[in-house]
């Protein structure tokens, strides 16, 4: 997901798609641990979209204070 994608969404989506991807992030993570994943890069990516996300919530929550 793409900087420009996460402004677009509205707050509530976001929270939600980050609850998501952490899910999912946790579930690689563990899965990654037991057997290799096909593709481990996606793991990191995955970490940074939530980074990105977090980091959207952030400054809207700093801007309407």
């Amino acid at each position: 997901m793409k900087t420009v994608e996460i402004k677009e969404l509205s707050t509530a989506e976001l929270k939600e798609r980050l609850e998501q991807m952490q899910k999912e992030y946790l579930q690689q993570k563990a899965q990654h641990a037991v057997t290799p994943l096909e593709n481990p890069a996606k793991i990191t990516l995955d970490r940074k979209t939530i980074a990105r996300v977090k980091t959207e919530l952030r400054q809207r929550e700093l801007n309407n204070k």
